[in-house]
């Protein structure tokens, strides 16, 4: 399945109470969303990386508030929909055969039918497909195609289910690999100056490109020429929302982030220099560190900051702090207004593709681990000490290693940083994260 980087997004669209959670949870192998009984708080987990067949794609939840009135419910699914349209290659459409077909679902039928997005319409709590074979006929009505009975509870159907979304992937746009251009993310929280960047980037010859494959999305790409190379930005501004309701208004964010991350080599988080970083700019790096892309934070509004010699060191410690989990991340101080250091942009996206792409001879490798093995001893318990055998670089994008040892359990995460540690300080491997395999091979 050609460039892991264009996985498909598919969205579920569904009334509260029709088991989106259960499916997510079933199609995820985990629990993850968070069942509360309290109507309005929004499940926790919003994506799951979900693998079918040969294919791996994201699984979104557009959910969001439970209302109790039926017309809040109708402008919550439209909400949804919206979302779907704009962000998934695939909706899954979920509706209940216990509940029959209600008018909600009809008025948001006709919305998803007008977008032309491939739609899979899912009837779920089937716990037997003869019995309510005529209760699932009846979903026909809403002309959206073949209705898909599965019980979501029962793990029925979930097979066929997920064999005619995959049907439904762009299989060119998943393998077209001619696009060699690197993909650039621009991603942060509303108002951090995202567009302000892109335009400036641009400069006044802004071309919108919407037919590269696998681009059906309405985060729009914008190609960059910059010292005559050429540079796609995703751009996730777009889609102003109409009712700003909190809670919809960070899942909104999360979903577009999410879509674009996965397109995209390298992301570029935004950050606004007059407000620091915050809770939600570490949610949103999240994102990006937990697919392995290479990550570069752009402070914004530089220019609009006092400073002194110790400014610049003093936001980096902030940044660090708080973003802990990505100490790999570059850091770059920017003005959108005044163009300062967008050149520096460049360079540094440059290197990071670089990063990203870097692949070490496995003698060279090894010669680090054994040499960091040599410096400070492997953990060992209960008498029984790990054994490193062999490390091998087995990919890219982000760089992953293979590490064979005695014992899996005895590689404690503290060891395997410090194994990263040694090998970042041999090869830099700056702005992307690295990723290690551990596997275990009987001692020979």
């Amino acid at each position: 399945m050609g460039n892991t980087s264009k996985k498909p997004i598919v969205a579920v669209v569904g009334r509260p109470n029709v088991g989106k959670s259960t499916l997510f949870n079933v199609l995820a192998g985990e629990k993850i969303s968070i069942v509360k009984d309290t109507p309005g708080i929004t499940r926790d987990r919003i994506y799951a990386d979900i693998s079918w067949l040969n294919w791996n794609f994201t699984l979104v939840d557009t959910g969001g508030i439970e209302p109790d009135s039926k017309d809040i419910i109708l402008s919550q699914m439209r909400e949804q929909a919206e979302i779907a349209v704009a962000t998934a290659d695939v909706i899954i459409f979920l509706v209940d055969v216990k509940q029959g077909l209600v008018d909600a679902d009809a008025k948001v039928a006709d919305m998803l039918r007008r977008s032309h997005k491939p739609v899979i319409l899912v009837v779920n709590k089937v716990d037997s497909f003869q019995k309510m074979e005529a209760d699932v006929y009846e979903f026909y009505n809403l002309g959206i195609g073949d209705p898909v009975p599965i019980s979501a509870a029962n793990r029925l159907g979930i097979g066929d289910m997920l064999d005619k979304v995959t049907d439904l992937f762009d299989k060119d746009a998943y393998t077209d690999e001619e696009d060699e251009r690197p993909r650039v993310a621009i991603v942060g929280k509303p108002n951090v100056g995202k567009s302000s960047i892109i335009n400036k980037l641009v400069g006044e010859n802004r071309v919108i490109v919407s037919d590269i494959a696998g681009t059906t999305r309405d985060a729009i790409d914008t190609e960059v020429i910059h010292n005559d190379k050429e540079y796609v930005f995703i751009d996730t501004a777009g889609l102003r929302r109409k009712n700003k309701i909190k809670e919809e208004l960070e899942r909104f964010m999360i979903i577009r982030t999410v879509s674009a991350v996965e397109r995209a080599d390298v992301v570029v988080l935004v950050i606004d220099a007059q407000e620091g970083v915050t809770e939600q700019d570490a949610k949103i790096a999240g994102i990006a560190h937990d697919r392995g892309k290479g990550i570069i934070i752009a402070v914004n509004k530089w220019d609009a900051i006092e400073k002194d010699d110790k400014t610049i060191y003093r936001f980096t410690e902030k940044v660090r702090n708080i973003l802990s989990f990505m100490t790999y991340a570059e850091i770059v101080f920017i003005s959108a207004k005044t163009g300062q250091r967008l050149n520096k942009l460049f360079e540094t996206i440059d290197m990071v593709i670089e990063n990203q792409s870097l692949r070490i001879a496995t003698g060279v490798v090894n010669e680090i681990v054994t040499e960091a093995v040599a410096l400070q001893q492997p953990p060992s318990d209960k008498g029984k000490r790990l054994k490193i055998f062999y490390t091998t670089q087995v990919g890219v994008k982000p760089p992953t290693f293979v590490v064979f040892v005695n014992d899996k359990e005895l590689m404690h995460f503290s060891y395997t940083r410090y194994l990263e540690n040694k090998i970042r300080e041999a090869f830099g491997f700056k702005g992307t994260s690295l990723k290690f395999i551990i596997r275990e091979r009987k001692d020979d």
